[in-house]
C-alpha cells in the first residue's frame, strides 16, 4: 500500500550502506498512526511524486530530494553502464580487485563525492536515521551535533621517527578558567566510525554525526579509524615535512614536538615579475597560458608575468584559492623549523583588482601575454605601479635588459603623380631611429631591436597591424625593392591604407581633395552617358557607371558585385560605348563562362548597337589577334584564355573585364593563372559572388584588378585569411574591408528598391552541351521525318498527337537529355547555367521559386540537391500536405529553394519570401507563367520580384518565343492549352521550328 497524502505522514532521511556505492542517503514518507507514531508503511520519496505530499515540505526537502535522486542506483547505472550490463553484472565487474576499471571507479566516486557534500549541507534538523536492517528507514535515530568539531594533528618526532595522529574535540558547552570553551575529546578510534563523505568531512561515531570547522579533509582522518598513529621513519621525513606537514599547518591547528613553528607577522610588498617565455605549441615549460591561448608555433616568444608578494625574507605567489597561511620550512642542521606566515589576504586582493582597473587581467597569479602586447602595457603604467607600491622586476635569462621607457613613430606622406611618398622616423626614449632599419624587423614579425645602449627595444604591436601592410606593399617604379634613400614608396590604390594611417593618428597626409572623394563613391560628381547608348539607367545604376568612371581616371580596377538582376551588365555596356566615344583605340575583352556569351551578345546588340562585337570562341576560331583591330569589343570564355593565353598575353586591350569573376578565386588555377598574364590598360571584374568560401577567393580577383592591392598571396595569408578565417579575427576582417571598398561596390536589392520595378524579366539563353546537342539532333531528324510523313498521310488535324509527342521529346533533350533517357551520363548546359544562378542567388541570401511543367526536370534539380545538402521545399500533383510546404518556405530562412511543377503550383498559393523566380522551361502560353511568377509577386510581398526565362538555344524553346511574339494576340486569348496551342500551329510553323 502506498503512503495516504490525505492522513498524517512524516518526511524521514535514511542513510544506508550500499555495497559498492559506499554510504547513500534515501528520502521516504512514512505514515502515521492516530498516536502521531512513525507506522512502517512507507514509500520512497522521488521527484515523480514529491508533489503528492508538498504541504509537509519545505524548500529545503524539495531540492534534498532532488539531490538524492541523483545519487541512486538507477541514475549511477544510466550515467556509466554504457553497455547495459545487468546490473548486478556491471558493479561486479567494475569493482573487481584485479580487472576493474579504475578510471570509471574514480568517477563515480568523484560523481558522489561532488552530490554528498551538498545533501549533508542540507540535513540539519531534518529527521535523519540510520536504516534499520528490516529495510525500515526509520531505524536507529541519528544525532546531528550541533556544534562543529575541531581536529588537531599532532607530531611527535622522536629519535628514529616521527608520529603522526589527530585529535577531534568537541564543545561542551562550559568555559574553562582562561575564558576559552570547554571541549571533549571524541572517541573516534577502534569505535566503527564511518565517514559518509570527505570534502567536507561528515563523520558519524555510534549515532552522532560530526561537522568540523575549516572543511577538515575526511580522507586525513580515515586512517586513524583502526590505528592510534601514522609512523613517518626518519629517511623520508624531510620529504613528508615538505609535501604533507607544510600544507597542514597551513590550514589546519597543528601541535608538535621535536620542531618549531614560528608564527611570523610580517608587512607585504606587491611584486610584479617580467620574464620571457619560449614555448612551443605543443610544451609549455611553467605550465598552460593562463589567458586561455597557445604558443602559435615552435619558438613563440610571450611575457610572463607573476603576481607574488614578499612578506620579509618570505616571497609567495599570488593564487585565487591560497589559504590564509603559507609555510616556509627551514633546516637547520638535524632541527627543521616551519615558518608560518599569516598572509594579508585584504590587501593582497586590493592589490590584484588595481592591476584589472589598468588592463592586466591575472588569474591565479600568472597572465602570459604577447611579447609587443605585454611591452605596450607596461610602458603605459610603469608609473601608476611604483605609486601603487609595486616592486617591478625583470627575471630574464642571459642577463638581458629590455627597455621599457615610452616609445613613438612619426609618419608624413604626400601624395606624388603615380605614388604616395612615405617619410618616416622612430624614437625610443633618447635614441631617434630610421623607420627604414625596422623595415625588414616589421615585415619578419620580429619584435626585438637593440638600442645604442644595448637594451632590447619591442616594437609596439600596433606598428606591426598597421607598418607590416605598408611594408609588404611597398612598391618602386623601378622594381627595386620599394626604397630610395629614406623615402618609400606606395601605389595609389592602397588609399585605403594611407587613410587608415592618417585617421588612427599614425601619420600625417597630404593628398587631393578629388583623391579623397573615393572614400565615398556617391560624392563623385556625374558622368554623363554616351550618345550611343540605347538605353536609360535607374538612379543605383547611374552611381555605379559614375564609379567606374572615376577609377578609370585614376587606373585603378574595380569589382562590381551588385546583387543577381541589378544590371551589371547594363552599366558596363555603357562605360564600353563612352569609351568608344572618347576616342578608345584599342578594344576591350568580356571574358565569361561560356553559357553567358549569347547573352552579352543580344545585350550589346539591344543597349550598345553601334559597338563591332566580336565572338572569339569555337573550336575553328581563327587564332590571330590582328583580327581584334577590327572591333571594339571581344566576347569570350575562361576556357578559351586559359587555351590561347601566350597568344592573347601578347596583345595590348583597353579593357579587361572579367564577369562572374568567381571563376578565377582559386590562385593556382590555370584559369586564374591565365587571366593575370593578359594586357590591358584597365581592368574591371563582375560578379554577385566576390566571396564564396575563403577570403583568397578575393585576393584573386581584387589582384586581377589592382596587382600588389592585397599585397603577395603568403602576405595575404598570413595577415589576413589566417587571422579571419582560423581566429575570426574581426579587426582584421575591418582591415582588409577597408583595403578593398574604395575598389569594390556591392548594392542588393534592398538597398535600392525604390529605383526598381515591381517585376524584372530577363530571358537566360544557354548553350547545349556537345553530348546534348549531339541528342538533340538525332531527336529532331527522327520527329522530322515523323511528323512530315504524318502531315502528309492524315493531314494537320490527325497530326497533333504526334506533333505534340515530338515536341515535348525535344524540349526535354533541351532541359537535360536524362528526361528521356536514363542511362545518359553527359551535362546538361542550361542545368549547369540554373544551378550557377541558383547558387550565386543563395549566396546572397534570396528565396528562389523554381518552376517546371516536368517533374522529371524537378527531380533532376532535386538529385543536385540532395547530394550538395541544401535543403528546399517541395510540390507537385502528388504532394498531399501542400501548405506545411508553403509553410515551411515562408518562414524557414535556411530554406532558400521551392521547387514546383508549374500545374500544381500556378494558382492559389501565395509565396512573398520569394524575390527570384525561376522558369526553367518556358512554353505555350505566357499566361500560365505569369500566374506562376504572381506566386510571389502578390499583395504583401515588399520586394522587387526578378524573373528569369531559361531557354536552350538553337532549340525548339528559342524559337517558340518567335512564334508567340507572331500570334501574341492568338496566345493571349485562344492558347490556353497545350493542344490548342498546337491546333494553331500550320505546317510552316513546325516546319520552323523542326529545322
Amino acid at each position: 500500500m502506498k503512503v495516504s497524502p490525505t492522513q498524517p505522514f512524516q518526511i524521514v532521511y535514511s542513510l544506508l550502506e550500499h555495497e559498492f556505492l559506499g554510504y547513500l542517503v534515501e528520502a521516504f514518507v512514512v505514515q502515521r498512526n492516530s498516536r502521531g507514531e512513525l507506522t512502517l508503511l512507507n514509500q520512497t520519496l522521488s521527484t515523480q511524486n514529491v508533489s503528492e505530499f508538498a504541504y509537509g515540505l519545505d524548500e529545503r526537502d524539495f531540492e534534498l530530494v532532488r539531490l538524492i535522486e541523483s545519487i541512486q542506483q538507477d541514475i549511477i547505472l544510466k550515467k556509466y553502464n554504457t553497455r547495459k550490463l545487468p546490473t548486478v553484472d556491471f558493479f561486479l565487474k567494475l569493482y573487481d580487485s584485479s580487472k576493474g576499471d579504475k578510471v570509471v571507479q574514480e568517477a563515480i566516486s568523484s560523481y558522489l563525492e561532488t552530490i554528498k557534500p551538498k545533501i549533508m549541507g542540507l540535513m540539519e534538523g531534518k529527521p535523519f536515521y540510520i536504516m534499520g536492517n528490516d529495510g525500515n528507514p526509520a531505524g536507529e535515530p541519528i544525532v546531528w551535533m550541533p556544534e562543529p568539531a575541531k581536529v588537531h594533528f599532532h607530531f611527535d618526532r622522536k629519535a628514529d621517527a616521527t608520529h603522526y595522529f589527530p585529535i577531534i574535540r568537541y564543545p561542551t558547552g562550559g568555559t574553562n578558567p582562561d575564558g576559552s570553551r570547554e571541549t571533549r575529546r571524541i572517541e573516534f578510534q577502534f569505535k566503527n566510525a564511518l565517514m559518509i563523505c570527505d570534502e567536507p568531512a561528515y563523520m558519524m561515531v555510534g549515532n552522532q554525526l560530526y561537522h568540523f570547522s575549516k572543511n577538515v579533509d575526511g580522507r586525513k582522518l580515515r586512517p586513524f579509524f583502526a590505528k592510534n598513529h601514522i609512523i613517518i621513519p626518519r629517511n623520508i621525513e624531510q620529504q613528508y615535512y615538505e609535501r604533507f606537514v607544510s600544507p597542514l599547518i597551513a590550514s589546519y591547528d597543528v601541535y608538535a614536538k621535536g620542531f618549531e613553528i614560528r608564527q611570523e607577522s610580517l608587512e607585504p610588498v606587491p611584486v610584479l615579475t617580467v620574464s620571457e617565455q619560449v614555448a612551443s605549441s605543443r610544451t609549455v615549460a611553467s605550465g598552460p597560458f593562463i589567458d586561455g591561448s597557445d604558443a602559435d608555433d615552435e619558438g613563440c616568444q610571450r611575457i610572463a608575468f607573476d603576481l607574488s608578494f614578499q612578506y620579509g625574507d618570505f616571497g609567495f605567489r599570488f593564487d585565487s584559492f591560497s589559504t590564509s597561511a603559507n609555510v616556509n620550512l627551514e633546516k637547520k642542521g638535524d632541527d627543521y623549523i616551519f615558518h608560518r606566515i599569516r598572509r594579508d589576504q585584504r590587501l593582497e586582493r586590493q592589490k590584484l583588482t588595481f592591476l584589472r582597473e589598468v588592463g592586466l587581467d591575472i588569474r591565479h597569479g600568472r597572465l602570459v601575454l604577447p611579447k609587443s602586447e605585454a611591452f605596450d602595457w607596461l610602458n603605459t603604467h610603469s608609473n601608476e605601479l611604483r605609486d601603487a607600491g609595486f616592486l617591478l622586476q625583470q627575471h630574464n635569462q642571459d642577463n638581458k635588459r629590455y627597455f621599457l621607457g615610452y616609445s613613438s613613430i612619426d609618419v608624413s606622406i604626400e601624395e606624388g603623380r603615380d605614388w604616395f611618398d612615405i617619410y618616416a622616423n622612430v624614437r625610443f626614449g633618447e635614441f631617434e631611429i630610421p623607420f627604414i632599419k625596422l623595415r625588414s624587423l616589421i615585415l619578419d614579425k620580429k619584435q626585438e631591436f637593440t638600442l645604442p645602449n644595448g637594451e632590447i627595444a619591442v616594437i609596439p604591436e600596433a606598428w606591426f597591424t598597421r607598418f607590416s601592410e605598408l611594408f609588404g606593399f611597398l612598391e618602386h617604379p623601378d622594381g627595386v625593392d620599394g626604397l630610395i634613400m629614406d623615402r618609400l614608396m606606395l601605389r595609389k590604390h592602397h588609399l585605403a591604407l594611407v587613410q587608415e594611417l592618417e585617421r588612427d593618428n599614425l601619420a600625417t597626409a597630404v593628398m587631393s581633395h578629388k583623391l579623397e572623394r573615393l572614400r565615398d563613391f556617391q560624392e563623385i560628381e556625374p558622368f554623363p552617358l554616351p550618345h550611343g547608348f540605347n538605353g536609360t539607367l535607374r538612379p543605383y545604376q547611374q552611381a555605379g557607371y559614375n564609379w567606374m568612371s572615376f577609377l578609370r581616371q585614376y587606373r585603378f580596377g574595380g569589382c562590381l558585385a551588385d546583387d543577381m538582376g541589378l544590371g551589371k551588365t547594363v552599366m558596363t555596356l555603357a562605360l564600353l560605348q563612352g569609351q568608344k566615344e572618347a576616342g578608345a583605340t584599342q578594344p576591350s575583352m568580356l571574358v565569361m563562362p561560356t553559357s553567358l556569351i549569347y547573352n552579352w551578345e543580344l545585350e550589346a546588340r539591344k543597349f550598345t548597337p553601334n559597338l563591332r562585337v566580336m565572338v572569339y570562341t569555337g573550336t575553328y576560331r581563327e587564332k590571330n589577334t590582328a583580327q581584334f583591330d577590327d572591333y571594339d569589343l571581344i566576347l569570350t570564355s575562361y576556357g578559351i584564355v586559359r587555351i590561347d593565353i601566350d597568344l592573347l598575353s601578347d596583345y595590348r586591350f583597353h579593357y579587361v573585364i572579367l564577369d562572374e569573376s568567381q571563376a578565377i578565386k582559386n590562385p593556382s588555377s590555370h584559369i586564374t593563372k591565365a587571366v593575370m598574364h593578359l594586357d590591358a590598360a584597365h581592368r574591371l571584374i563582375l560578379t554577385g559572388t566576390p566571396l564564396e568560401n575563403s577570403t583568397m577567393d578575393l585576393w584573386a580577383q581584387m589582384t586581377f584588378i589592382n596587382p600588389g592591392l592585397l599585397g603577395s598571396q603568403t602576405f595575404f595569408r598570413n595577415e589576413f585569411q589566417i587571422p579571419i578565417e582560423k581566429r575570426h579575427d574581426e579587426a582584421k576582417t575591418n582591415r582588409l574591408y577597408t583595403l578593398i571598398k574604395p575598389f569594390l561596390l556591392r548594392r542588393n536589392k534592398a538597398q535600392v528598391a525604390t529605383d526598381l520595378p515591381e517585376k524584372v524579366e530577363s530571358v537566360l539563353f544557354c548553350d547545349m552541351t556537345d553530348a546534348q546537342a549531339e541528342q538533340y539532333e538525332e531527336a529532331k531528324s527522327y520527329y522530322r521525318n515523323l511528323i512530315l510523313e504524318r502531315i502528309e498521310e492524315e493531314g494537320m488535324a490527325r497530326s497533333q498527337m504526334v506533333v505534340l509527342q515530338g515536341l515535348t521529346k525535344l524540349r526535354q533533350i533541351a532541359n537535360h537529355p536524362r528526361m528521356v533517357n536514363d542511362e545518359y551520363e553527359g551535362d546538361s548546359g542550361k542545368l549547369s547555367d540554373v544551378l550557377m544562378r541558383l547558387e550565386s542567388a543563395m549566396t546572397e541570401n534570396h528565396k528562389v521559386l523554381v518552376f517546371s511543367q516536368f517533374i522529371k526536370h524537378l527531380n533532376v534539380v532535386r538529385q543536385y540537391l540532395k547530394e550538395k545538402g541544401i535543403k528546399y521545399a517541395y510540390l507537385d500533383g502528388s504532394t498531399t500536405d501542400r501548405r506545411s510546404q508553403v509553410e515551411l518556405f515562408q518562414t524557414d530562412d535556411s530554406v532558400k529553394l521551392f521547387l514546383i511543377s508549374l500545374k500544381a503550383g500556378g494558382l492559389g498559393h501565395n509565396l512573398t519570401a520569394a524575390d527570384y523566380v525561376f522558369i526553367l522551361d518556358p512554353w505555350w502560353n505566357p499566361a500560365i507563367e505569369a500566374q506562376a511568377v504572381d506566386r510571389a509577386h502578390r499583395i504583401g510581398q515588399q520586394k522587387t520580384v526578378f524573373t528569369y526565362k531559361f531557354i536552350a538555344k538553337n532549340t525548339v524553346e528559342e524559337k517558340i518565343l518567335a512564334l508567340q511574339q507572331a500570334k501574341k494576340q492568338l496566345a493571349g486569348s485562344l492558347i490556353t492549352t497545350e493542344e490548342n496551342f498546337i491546333k494553331s500551329l500550320t505546317r510552316e510553323d513546325i516546319m520552323v521550328l523542326l529545322e
